[in-house]
């Protein structure tokens, strides 16, 4: 009899145990991810010349990959399960193949690539090689350049407009903005910015580009259609990030010198409203169905929900230390948000189970923090 019970005992506990993993695994899985489906971070580490491989259903890294010294720029190709990124050292981008986590290819572009970006279709990939003052275009089908091009000196980052027609380069040394045809890389105009541009934004509607300076408390707004400067709004301090509103009616610019979120109308290319945030908020990211931005505060090592409509900002939500990059997975499931200091993704449920709507109340903790290699930074999402 009492063997008997405990073989009840026992039955009933791995029972519960399995229907308890089994809760979990679908709380962890989007709605959108049907069985056979893979949804996978990757991060790229500066100090290892690695890229860590995470699986967000399982919530644990299962590979790490060798690409290159100073790995930057990770993209996910639109269609295919790649992962393309620059090794800046090197001077040559990679492609990374999902399903074998291998690389595939590596391509060279010159010195001192520092990011990259695709043509709406996926078929093109654009990279400005800073240290070779050139831009060029490559046939992501065939791994082959097809396309060379002039900038100004020190071509910081090119961005293609979403028509896929125009490329938009910021020269840092010459405080210029090149616009080229994006199908022959054939210069159309070169636009004065702000000193030392970097970052680039450019509206839905392909006729405005919204630029960062490295050097002022600056950013440029540039006429694509008639290739003029409209002008350059002065800040409070630095912008540490730029990310647009999906319809393109705001701009959201965390800065950290200023302790805040400058937002500007993009309509009037004026600053609309500011927002204190905290210590230093350094990267932000927006999700369209909750209409809310989470803003990483790097110094205070946690994040910041703004319900942007109505201004409103929620209450902290814990990090790891050094919290930077910052994306949401497809649908605004889960936050992931890159460590700097701990070297970890700090991964984040936003949705809470009541209601299976955003809330401005803090969500759940980080559900894991995954160890990654040293110095992280760059961070890509791709299901396949």
């Amino acid at each position: 009899m009492k063997l008997r019970l405990n073989f009840r005992l026992v039955f009933l506990i791995v029972l519960l145990s399995a229907f308890a993993i089994r809760e979990v695994a679908l709380e962890l899985r989007p709605s959108f991810l049907r069985p056979g489906l893979h949804m996978f971070a990757y991060v790229g580490n500066t100090a290892d010349g690695t890229v860590s491989a995470i699986d967000l259903i399982k919530l644990a890294s299962f590979a790490t990959v060798p690409v290159g010294s100073g790995p930057s720029g990770l993209r996910a190709h639109p269609t295919r399960p790649e992962i393309w990124g620059v090794s800046s050292t090197g001077g040559y981008v990679w492609v990374l193949d999902c399903p074998s986590n291998r690389i595939t290819s590596q391509i060279p572009v010159g010195s001192e690539p520092y990011a990259l970006d695709f043509s709406p279709d996926g078929r093109l990939a654009y990279v400005a090689a800073s240290g070779a003052n050139s831009v060029l275009a490559i046939d992501t089908l065939s791994r082959k350049i097809i396309a060379r091009g002039r900038a100004g000196r020190r071509p910081w980052i090119a961005r293609v407009s979403p028509d896929g027609k125009t490329l938009v380069v910021s020269n840092r040394d010459d405080g210029t903005v090149s616009i080229l045809d994006a199908a022959t890389l054939a210069q159309i105009a070169v636009v004065p910015a702000v000193p030392d541009p970097e970052q680039i934004v450019i509206l839905p509607d392909n006729s405005k580009a919204f630029v960062t300076s490295g050097a002022v408390n600056q950013i440029s707004v540039v006429d694509l259609q008639r290739q003029v400067l409209l002008t350059n709004l002065a800040f409070g301090g630095p912008p540490s990030d730029l990310v647009l509103k999906p319809d393109g009616g705001e701009l959201y610019i965390p800065s950290r010198d200023s302790h805040g979120l400058v937002i500007v109308n993009t309509n009037s290319n004026e600053v609309s409203d500011f927002l204190l945030l905290g210590m230093s908020p350094a990267a932000a990211t927006f999700d369209p169905a909750t209409e809310t931005l989470y803003v990483s505060d790097f110094d205070a090592d946690h994040i910041v929900p703004v319900a942007v409509a109505t201004r409103q900002i929620g209450r902290p939500i814990q990090a790891g230390d050094g919290p930077s990059t910052l994306r949401l997975t497809p649908g605004g499931d889960i936050l992931l948000v890159v460590d700097i200091n701990s070297d970890d993704l700090a991964v984040i449920r936003t949705k809470t189970l009541q209601t299976g709507q955003a809330s401005l109340s803090p969500p759940r903790p980080p559900t894991g923090l995954i160890p990654l290699g040293g110095q992280p930074r760059d961070l890509a999402i791709k299901v396949f």
